[in-house]
């Protein structure tokens, strides 16, 4: 029931627009968030709902935007809602009142507590005849964005799910940071809520075909789906290396799903000192050398100067390989892999990876960290779709894709118009967990209300690489030329701003939080400031608010 608290310590609410402020609730040992939002000074939840992070320490710009520090997750301070992912439950609001020199808030102790809104939707009732159903192919970051995004807009049709993952949709970034395998720490929601609080149908099954002209989707199981709005969310597909030794020796492994990190863990095993090589210096690559390092000889093979040159660029790349090697892995860099050798005591395993200079490297386990492509080989040979060169779908700015009628594609699936700094609405395909999952929402926006705007979304990802990158914006649309560089590597403090002429393109940072976060939403706001002011010194945060 909700009664009023007082807020320990607050006297006045005279806060400025972006303005910001964590204090406690006295009695309840919980704390809240005062904030001024565009005007409006309220408490709302102080707490980021993905992973907890103290968004006093988030960006609020004076449009009531409050972007989480770590992640990038959005809220509407105003709301409390979602307005970017990652965060799927939304903040919680509470009204302020002032009296005898003191500030009260009104609300409900276990809400207050718990800091976070979970979601209530009006849906269909089993076995009602509903004319909107929307089929998402897919249980991935994608397939989240968009049923949560549809629900939370208000559309009570049926959604159903078709995934061939065998789990509900899962927090995919823990598997090569952490390679997590227990489903309880990984799923976002049980099946209670999917099927109680949402009503979102979870079909375990394998699209293998779809007709758009009769709007159905064909399963390997056997059944026909109808939909009136297609979502494609497919994901991607681990490259393999077609080399010698490569497509039949055991103990060689992709990392996409659940199935992929368990095998993995068992045959790492419990007893440590397991040689591991990785092949590619990818995300994927740098996180899975660095979650299986402690107590293992693991060896990184990439065919760049450095580590992550192709995104971060050779200087920063370098920042990170010292950051990694910190953890005892070593690196074999501007190397070709020649094969792989099975092992000498079970030569059904790998035991060795052979360089092209000769260089012969011990191997119990190898793991591929090589790229993946777009996986939409159920729509190969299907006459009414166009796929691009590399085997996506291209899309409007909606994530509608080009051609066809009531048919989006989200995530790595997706060749979109970006137009963001020096985009220019050039196409990009970009393979990041909050790009599709904000492509999920973008998607669920129009068709709920395809008459609004579709709005631009700043790209954001993070990584574990001995340290916690942060990054956001894009090069792939304008490429970069240089990089201004502040801070202090050696401190492990420094952000780096890609540029394209003068304008800044993208940034990546480690312990200089919450620069992504002012970053991401300057970006989106098309206000970041030049390469010049930077290279004079300028700090971002000391710009303020955005607005």
């Amino acid at each position: 029931m909700a009664q009023e608290y007082k807020l320990k310590g607050v006297t006045s609410l005279d806060l400025k627009p972006g303005d910001k402020q964590e204090v406690e609730v006295e009695g309840l040992e919980a704390k809240v968030l005062l904030v001024n939002a565009a005007g409006t000074v309220q408490a709302i939840g102080p707490r980021c709902t993905h992973y907890g992070a103290p968004l006093v320490k988030g960006i609020l710009g004076t449009n009531g935007k409050l972007t989480c520090p770590w992640h990038g997750a959005c809220f509407n301070a105003r709301t409390g809602d979602i307005e970017d992912a990652p965060a799927l439950n939304a903040l919680p609001v509470f009204q302020t009142t002032r009296r005898n020199g003191a500030i009260y808030i009104t609300g409900d102790a276990e809400t207050i507590k718990s800091g976070n809104r979970k979601p209530t939707f009006k849906c269909s009732t089993a076995g009602a005849s509903q004319p909107d159903k929307v089929v998402v192919v897919g249980g991935g970051s994608g397939a989240l964005g968009v049923t949560e995004g549809l629900r939370e807009g208000g559309f009570t049709g049926q959604i159903t799910v078709v995934t061939n993952e065998g789990y509900l949709p899962i927090d995919r970034p823990k598997l090569s940071k952490a390679l997590l395998t227990d489903l309880s720490k990984l799923q976002w929601r049980d099946e209670e809520w999917y099927k109680k609080t949402a009503n979102i149908d979870i079909v375990q099954d394998e699209v293998t075909g779809v007709d758009f002209a009769a709007k159905t989707v064909a399963t390997r199981s056997g059944a026909e789906i109808a939909y009136t709005k297609l979502v494609l969310s497919t994901g991607g597909t681990p490259r393999r290396l077609p080399l010698q030794g490569f497509t039949v020796l055991g103990n060689i492994f992709t990392l996409r799903n659940v199935h992929d990190a368990s095998k993995i863990v068992a045959a790492i095993g419990e007893q440590k000192g397991k040689k591991i090589v990785i092949i590619g210096s990818s995300f994927i690559g740098m996180e899975i050398a660095v979650c299986t390092s402690g107590g293992n000889d693991v060896t990184v093979i990439g065919m760049e100067k450095a580590p992550l040159e192709r995104v971060l660029g050779e200087k920063v790349g370098n920042i990170i390989r010292k950051n990694v090697e910190a953890k005892g892995v070593k690196f074999y860099m501007s190397a070709g892999v020649d094969k792989a050798e099975p092992s000498g005591s079970d030569p059904s395993n790998v035991g060795y990876v052979v360089l092209k200079d000769g260089t012969k490297i011990d191997a119990d386990i190898v793991i591929l960290g090589v790229g993946v492509a777009p996986a939409t080989e159920y729509l190969k040979g299907n006459t009414a779709v166009r796929l691009e060169s590399d085997g996506s779908l291209k899309t409007d700015e909606a994530f509608a894709v080009v051609g066809l009628k009531d048919v989006y594609a989200l995530g790595d699936i997706a060749t979109y118009p970006y137009h963001g700094p020096g985009g220019e609405g050039k196409y990009v395909r970009i393979e990041h967990w909050n790009v599709a999952q904000n492509a999920g929402r973008t998607a669920a926006r129009h068709i709920n209300s395809p008459h609004l705007k579709p709005e631009f979304f700043t790209p954001v990802f993070w990584s574990a690489l001995g340290a916690q990158l942060r990054y956001c914006g894009n090069t792939q649309a304008s490429g970069w030329d240089d990089v201004v560089l502040q801070g202090n590597p050696d401190e492990g403090k420094w952000i780096a701003y890609y540029t394209k002429g003068d304008t800044v393109v993208a940034m990546a940072s480690m312990g200089a939080d919450p620069a992504m976060a002012q970053s991401a939403q300057m970006m989106q706001l098309h206000k970041m400031p030049s390469k010049k002011e930077l290279e004079g010194g300028l700090d971002i945060l000391s710009l303020g608010p955005p607005q």
